[in-house]
């Protein structure tokens, strides 16, 4: 499963953006799907994961209260919203899914299936 994550760039402190994660000729629907960073120096953070199972939605308490995790079958998109951005979020961003329907504990402990290229947001006035 080739994945493929979009829509960082350049955001002001306390500004918002919208990452969007696809896989080119295929669906997501069936996949739980977690999104990591990784700032500079700093160990990999999973920050989101949206299982298949239920749809239930899991956070990471860096990002928690800002950040949404959401699905788009017909458009085989998973986005992650971010709100309220802060500096200490820039990192690179990266989107990965699994067939398993998993949490993001177990995504941050035993790593998903598949990843994409990441996506740099950096926060910054």
């Amino acid at each position: 499963v080739q994945l493929q994550a979009s829509g960082g760039g350049l955001v002001q402190p306390g500004g918002p953006l919208r990452l969007s994660c696809e896989t080119p000729g295929g669906t997501l629907e069936y996949y739980s799907v977690a999104w990591f960073r990784q700032a500079p120096g700093k160990d990999r953070e999973g920050i989101s994961c949206i299982s298949n199972g239920d749809g239930s939605t899991y956070y990471a308490d860096s990002v928690k209260g800002r950040f949404i995790t959401s699905r788009d079958n017909a458009k085989n998109t998973v986005y992650l919203q971010m709100n309220s951005l802060k500096p200490e979020d820039t990192a690179v961003y990266y989107c990965t899914s699994d067939h398993r329907d998993v949490d993001l504990q177990w995504a941050s402990v035993y790593g998903m299936e598949n990843w994409g290229k990441g996506t740099l947001v950096t926060v910054s006035s």
